[in-house]
């Protein structure tokens, strides 16, 4: 069965050829989403919200997809594609959380997004803390891991010196 999308908006960020593995949400740069004029109603009441969910196409990815991965912090470790938050997936589809700061007409300024600039927009969700926390979420493989601490660092694109 094949399957599209409409693009409804682009991604701008500062990011022109190295971004982040995760959105940085203190990164003090500019960051936004413009919607497509047409489809501005789609957002009334969207400030009412503190986080969106940001869903994108990850069209610069130039790796091809595997069903398995292995993420460059882990030291050869092998997982499943599912298992992973690599962006060479099957369906280049990339997944974001980002605070909304502003919205203004068509624009959504929000906090660092993990994106290159002129990323397609897919679509937005509000984040609802009573529907989206898992108060069990955990680690999974990475808790498995020496030094987990280290490696959420890594995980999350958080910079470090060690």
């Amino acid at each position: 069965m094949d399957c599209s999308f409409n693009y409804i908006g682009v991604i701008h960020t500062p990011y022109q050829e190295k971004a982040p593995y995760q959105p940085v949400e203190d990164d003090a740069q500019e960051f936004f989403i413009e919607i497509k004029p047409e489809l501005v109603e789609g957002l009334r009441l969207l400030e009412k919200f503190h986080y969106i969910y940001v869903l994108f196409h990850t069209h610069r990815v130039e790796r091809l997809a595997s069903l398995t991965v292995n993420p460059p912090w882990t030291d050869g470790l092998q997982v499943g594609v599912f298992a992973s938050r690599s962006p060479a997936r099957l369906n280049p589809i990339g997944l974001s959380v980002v605070r909304i700061k502003q919205i203004q007409g068509n624009i959504i300024y929000t906090s660092g997004l993990d994106v290159f600039d002129g990323t397609p927009l897919l679509d937005i969700k509000p984040y609802i803390a009573q529907l989206d926390v898992k108060e069990d979420a955990n680690l999974g493989w990475v808790g498995e891991m020496d030094d987990p601490e280290h490696l959420a660092l890594h995980i999350q694109g958080v910079p470090h010196d060690y």
